[in-house]
């Protein structure tokens, strides 16, 4: 098993700057995030606690870009877990940013950190229902796995309407 890919980003909540973790699997599914004020070795081990826990094992390589934080909490933790940090391997998490950046610009910007917190969580989750691979499948079947997909949003929208 690997987290695939972890990156953050600079994002402001009522003019402070805050980070966004994130992390993303082989397939470009948004495995988790996490908002942070800080960008420090602590905030990366606790980022990789919160993975570990949600995934339940232990990855065998974790991507990342060359933020030293990433270093010293991959050592701090044992994970035993391959660390790479080589120049745009972690691609794979920067690219779901510009869709975050998008939203933000969208909503006029995040109001709290809990508030950014539990929307972009849902936005990665729905945006995943959505991240068929094209490229891996034919016409055909994009479109039936496009329906379904809608299908399945609608379901949860109903059950959320229900729920209020």
């Amino acid at each position: 098993m690997t987290f695939g890919t972890l990156d953050e980003v600079f994002i402001k909540i009522k003019g402070e700057p805050h980070y966004l973790w994130r992390a993303v699997d082989q397939d470009g599914d948004v495995i988790d995030i996490l908002v942070q004020k800080k960008r420090d070795t602590k905030a990366a081990k606790r980022f990789f606690r919160k993975l570990l826990k949600k995934s339940g094992v232990s990855p065998n390589q974790i991507i990342t870009d060359k933020l030293k934080s990433y270093g010293a909490a991959h050592r701090e933790l044992n994970m035993g877990a391959i660390h790479v940090s080589d120049k745009y391997r972690n691609n794979r998490a920067e690219n779901p940013h510009q869709r975050t950046r998008q939203q933000e610009r969208q909503m006029r910007r995040f109001k709290s950190a809990g508030h950014a917190q539990r929307f972009l969580s849902m936005h990665g989750m729905i945006r995943n229902i959505f991240n068929l691979g094209r490229h891996l499948i034919s016409a055909r079947c994009f479109r039936e796995l496009r329906v379904r997909a809608f299908s399945d949003l609608k379901d949860l929208s109903q059950v959320a309407s229900n729920v209020c």
